[in-house]
């Protein structure tokens, strides 16, 4: 079975995501693969040229990304234990996050009057010893 898929149907989630990482990764490469090739002139017409890179960019990353995702029995074991970890997580609901959120925002802004302050009161005592001009 050399084109089957090593564990079919473990850690599905960690492949496609990756592989959907990837093939976006690939798409941009190929875009700028075929950029790099508005200044040849091989006597073929550049959109001609500029389309063949870029389909052998993405042919050739699709053959990679199978292989790494699908194929090859180390990547596809980091997988399914990636998957397997994620489901042991204690995931926050969304009342926590948002307390936590508004925690943060809070804490930001006393923050921000504070340092304000501090600069306010800073800056006029060096404009009284005339350290700083007014």
């Amino acid at each position: 079975m050399p084109f089957g898929i090593y564990k079919p149907g473990q850690g599905y989630w960690t492949r496609v995501m990756t592989a959907i990482g990837a093939g976006m990764l690939a798409m941009a490469g190929a875009v700028w693969a075929a950029g790099q090739f508005t200044a040849f002139d091989l006597g073929i017409e550049t959109t001609y040229l500029q389309g063949g890179v870029a389909t052998i960019v993405i042919l050739l990353s699709a053959i990679f990304i199978y292989w790494i995702v699908g194929l090859k029995k180390r990547t596809v074991e980091f997988f399914i234990a990636t998957e397997g970890e994620m489901q042991k997580v204690n995931w926050s609901t969304r009342r926590e996050v948002f307390g936590s959120t508004w925690v943060v925002i809070g804490v930001s802004i006393c923050i921000t009057i504070v340092l304000f302050a501090t600069d306010l009161v800073f800056s006029r005592f060096f404009q009284l010893i005339n350290v700083l001009e007014r």
